[in-house]
């Protein structure tokens, strides 16, 4: 039975659909793709989430593109996919929709399947030394398969114009960053054009996912971005329930949504810090390192782990928090917040430190919306995305979060979208330690349904992370497919960059904070 509020975005004359969890699943025909996606867009006020494939040659002789779109008003996930049976090729949608754009190159790089008329038929993570006939996400290749090194080549966007010269960074940089490759076109000081190249860290995360069991497979999930680590677990975790219609005990809902936003606190805490010392504004700095270490200790006191994991069960969580914890914890956020309030007043005083935020890094808006921005950019536009408000999960229907957004889109915009964040985090954890309920924390699994479909959404410190799980004929896991939000923001950041000098790139830079293992995966 499909929910009325469902029912209705779905096209009228679309056959078999089938709910699995909050998610309408349906096939539709290949020559009806851009009408029903550009349908669910604009008519009902859907967003395109997600592109992917499933390679169900073994079971039904044909490739699977699914197409996730989040419709946050009835707060469910509606997903048409086409079959292509016979061909390698499907219709593109990066010209109308840009958020397409990066979902249709990675399947066009990892699957080999040709999106007709994409703009840009550059490959995406795999690097020139990878053969361009060896698409690693199809199921007859090899997990463990090393292909011979190929000897292709990679061409930057070019600017042209007197004046124009390049500035490579990267993909090396100094300190421990991960390697990222950053194409910069100036003229005078100003830049004109910013290219990123990633893949530098590509691990081959999606292809592991086939080879193991349901344990090490939540396990991987921690690895895929190590400082999102309980929330991609999370994300992983309820699509599992989902798929195997396992109930998660109310207390372990809660203790879910206190750990979610301790991760949120640590990461929010170092972020904040890490942008004034960008500045030279080294007083904030230094305390933004200290706040995030105060709750890394949390972490590590609460779950063995500074970074949450092992914590995240299909069914629940594996530690729970006794009344004396949840009293010492209480003490201890409230404690923070106040000294955490007696900081920003001091950086809010100082003149030089505003003065190099506000108006540094903007993000167009039209851009921002056109590839689906997610996360503090978004709500630094003034757009209020957010999964624990859109998509529900965890305690977050009964415990949501005050949406902290700004309108300028610049640097000094996302470090006050954090620092309110902050002030929300604090505050819902506070509300889930007072009114944690009795019970157990785990509740147990129950068998994976056949040839079903997961979509799991979790807004993670970042933004939403996103993750697309299927089963196969025999209830076995068949495709995992995260999508960390940096995948999205990491396009933006170019434009952002733009009009600005190459000093304030780091500073920019900073300002997102994107992971380069996220995106690569």
């Amino acid at each position: 039975m499909i929910p009325e509020h469902i029912q209705k975005l779905i096209p009228h004359d679309a056959d078999g659909v089938i709910m699995h969890g909050r998610a309408a699943v349906f096939e539709i025909p290949v020559s009806r793709l851009e009408s029903v996606a550009g349908g669910l867009r604009r008519d009902k006020g859907c967003d395109l989430k997600y592109i992917t494939v499933t390679d169900d040659r073994a079971e039904s002789g044909c490739f699977t593109v699914w197409y996730i779109f989040g419709a946050p008003k009835e707060h469910a996930h509606i997903v048409p996919f086409i079959r292509l049976k016979n061909t390698e090729e499907f219709p593109s949608l990066a010209r109308t929709m840009h958020e397409a754009w990066n979902d249709e190159r990675k399947i066009k790089t990892f699957f080999g399947l040709h999106p007709v008329g994409h703009p840009d038929p550059r490959p995406i993570l795999l690097h020139e030394e990878w053969p361009k006939d060896a698409y690693p996400l199809r199921k007859d290749f090899r997990w463990d398969a090393r292909p011979d090194n190929a000897n292709g080549s990679y061409h930057f966007g070019r600017v042209l114009g007197e004046g124009i010269y390049e500035i490579p960074v990267g993909p090396i940089h100094a300190g421990i960053i991960e390697p990222g490759h950053f194409r910069f076109s100036v003229a005078g000081e100003e830049i004109v054009a910013l290219e990123p190249r990633l893949g530098y860290t590509h691990k081959g995360s999606e292809k592991l996912f086939e080879t193991l069991s349901v344990g090490e497979a939540v396990r991987l999930s921690e690895k895929i971005s190590g400082d999102s680590s309980f929330s991609h677990s999370l994300a992983f975790c309820q699509a599992l329930e989902t798929l195997s219609d396992t109930a998660v005990p109310k207390r372990a809902a809660y203790l879910r949504v206190v750990y979610a936003e301790l991760e949120r606190l640590a990461n929010h805490f170092g972020d904040i810090g890490a942008i004034m010392i960008d500045t030279g504004f080294n007083f904030g700095g230094a305390h933004g390192a200290r706040l995030r270490e105060i709750v890394m200790r949390i972490h590590e006191r609460l779950s063995g782990s500074r970074f949450l994991r092992g914590v995240n069960v299909c069914g629940g969580v594996t530690k729970d928090i006794s009344d004396e914890e949840r009293k010492t914890l209480s003490g201890e956020i409230a404690r923070i917040a106040q000294d955490f309030s007696e900081v920003i007043a001091v950086a809010e005083e100082s003149t030089s430190l505003i003065n190099r935020l506000k108006g540094t890094g903007v993000l167009p808006y039209e851009v921002a919306t056109l590839r689906g921005v997610t996360g503090v950019a978004a709500k630094a536009l003034g757009i209020p995305r957010d999964a624990r408000i859109d998509f529900p999960y965890a305690a977050y229907g009964t415990l949501p979060p005050n949406i902290a957004v700004e309108k300028d889109g610049d640097v000094y915009a996302r470090f006050r979208v954090r620092v309110n964040e902050v002030s929300a985090s604090i505050a819902c954890i506070l509300r889930a330690l007072q009114t944690l309920p009795g019970g157990s924390v785990r509740g147990e699994r129950g068998q994976f349904k056949k040839n079903a479909v997961a979509v799991s959404s979790v807004e993670g410190w970042r933004g939403e992370i996103l993750y697309f799980v299927t089963t196969d004929q025999e209830g076995a896991l068949a495709r995992v497919a995260p999508r960390d939000p940096s995948f999205v923001n990491w396009a933006l950041l170019e434009y952002a960059g733009v009009g600005n000098v190459v000093p304030d790139f780091p500073l920019i830079n900073k300002s997102f904070n994107l992971s380069y293992t996220g995106n690569d995966l």
